[in-house]
């Protein structure tokens, strides 16, 4: 192009690329603060598809060194209250710091099922002889495939489910005396 020539039409279209992409961050970083501000933006929530649909079927093996009922899928229908499925591991440091809460949700009678995820028999045995047992049922995934279709992203993770089977809600992370205070509590009141 000599001095005097005018750029191309797609060409002059890619030097406003940039700014387009600019403007749209803008704008979704002013939702987000705007929904900071109003409480409708949690910045720790991961969503799942699964909310206010049935829980998946799966297939689990029993944990061995655990005297505990199996956890199989029809576990989950017919209840007579909600239930709690937890997925943890005896290597997940944060499983640990959840694992109080879970201890205090089941002396309060809220049944809490658990689905060990990828760990050794062995390993999740002695987690819950040192820690305490909060689960009415146990089940191991131990290649993962139960988390996947759960949409499990790590440990822990819990879920409630409702009287007909429905999932109501979903925590990514450690509950920790907050979550339960503030969202857990309401939720089992609202769906008992």
């Amino acid at each position: 192009m000599s001095g005097g020539e005018a750029m191309p039409r797609g060409r002059r279209a890619l030097l406003f690329l940039p700014l387009g992409l600019a403007a749209g961050a803008g704008i979704g970083f002013w939702a987000m603060l705007r929904g900071l501000r109003d409480g409708s933006y949690n910045p720790t929530g991961v969503p799942s598809a699964l909310i206010g649909k049935p829980a998946p079927g799966f297939t689990l093996t029993p944990v061995e060194g655990v005297e505990l009922p199996p956890f199989p899928a029809e576990a989950l229908r017919g209840l007579e209250r909600p239930v709690l499925v937890n997925f943890w591991a005896s290597w997940c440091v944060p499983c640990v710091i959840e694992h109080p809460q879970l201890m205090q949700l089941q002396r309060e009678g809220v049944p809490v099922f658990g689905i060990n995820y990828k760990d050794k028999p062995a390993d999740a045995a002695s987690f819950l002889r040192r820690h305490g047992n909060p689960f009415a049922r146990l089940g191991a995934d131990g290649t993962g495939r139960v988390g996947i279709d759960w949409g499990v992203y790590g440990v822990p993770e819990t879920y409630l489910i409702d009287r007909g089977g429905i999932i109501r809600w979903r925590w990514a992370g450690p509950i920790t005396p907050e979550v339960v205070a503030q969202d857990l509590h309401p939720l089992l009141r609202r769906h008992a």
